[in-house]
């Protein structure tokens, strides 16, 4: 175990042998850190936080500190943080606001310098969140979904897995997954190039591609574009779980632009 003589560490926090901790980093307790991790310099990990292996934490990055929520009242609650992830320089995470709900982030995640994970999110694995983008309470980020820059998600809202919010889009609606939004809750096309990486085949990504534009290359009736899909679209897997998700949405979900997009679509 590396430890620099500055940091400080409570008497409750279990490290793994080989955990890192640089200068001025302070890590409260309970809590846990797992094999291969490394804790910056100045960072802060707060109490009841569970840290897998092989993660990085950035310089000054805050980790389970408490809610910014009215609702919070000093109790037990926790962040929960699994393997491989990458949270670089000032980026926020908070823990839950209810007593005994938490914060969950996935495996293999890339959060960004001060970018901000709020009280009771749960990312799933592989997600970017990039810097100084802003996820609310409460919201869902699905496995590949992109957060550019200075993205705002408000609070209890979805993102559906491989969605694409570009730099500065804003939503207070759910993100439909395998789509690109843009601007207020607008989507803009498919994630194509988000599914050619993902391995997404012409046989997956077409009927996809066909249901995107069925339902989002204009603002209509939303319930008269999912049944042409059910009739016209092939029902794979992937064009199932975009149909679920949508029916499924509480918050409602992000719109089609005004007028029509079917050249990009």
């Amino acid at each position: 175990m590396s430890i620099d003589p500055t940091a400080r560490l409570a008497p409750n926090a279990d490290l793994a042998p080989d955990v890192e901790v640089g200068p001025g980093a302070i890590i409260e307790g309970p809590s846990r850190i797992g094999a291969g991790s490394r804790i910056l310099a100045h960072a802060y990990i707060g109490p009841f936080t569970t840290i897998g292996v092989g993660n990085l934490i950035g310089f000054g990055a805050v980790i389970g500190y408490d809610p910014q929520d009215y609702a919070f009242e000093g109790e037990e609650s926790y962040t929960i943080i699994g393997d491989h992830n990458i949270i670089r320089e000032y980026a926020t995470i908070h823990r839950g606001t209810k007593p005994g709900s938490a914060t969950r982030v996935g495996n293999h995640n890339f959060l960004m310098a001060l970018s901000h994970l709020a009280h009771n999110t749960v990312v799933g694995n592989h997600v970017i969140v990039v810097n100084g983008a802003l996820v609310g309470g409460y919201v869902e980020v699905a496995d590949r979904a992109f957060i550019s820059g200075n993205c705002v998600i408000h609070q209890f809202c979805r993102v559906g897995t491989l969605a694409l919010l570009r730099g500065g889009a804003r939503t207070s609606r759910d993100v439909p997954p395998y789509c690109i939004l843009d601007g207020d809750h607008i989507v803009k096309g498919i994630n194509l190039v988000g599914l050619k990486r993902a391995g997404f085949t012409s046989d997956q990504i077409t009927p996809l591609r066909q249901a995107i534009r069925l339902l989002f290359a204009r603002r209509g009736n939303l319930s008269r574009d999912l049944e042409r899909v059910d009739a016209e679209v092939p029902l794979t897997p992937e064009v199932a779980h975009l149909l679920e998700f949508i029916k499924s949405s509480q918050r409602g979900v992000a719109l089609g632009p005004r007028r029509s997009l079917n050249d990009e679509l």
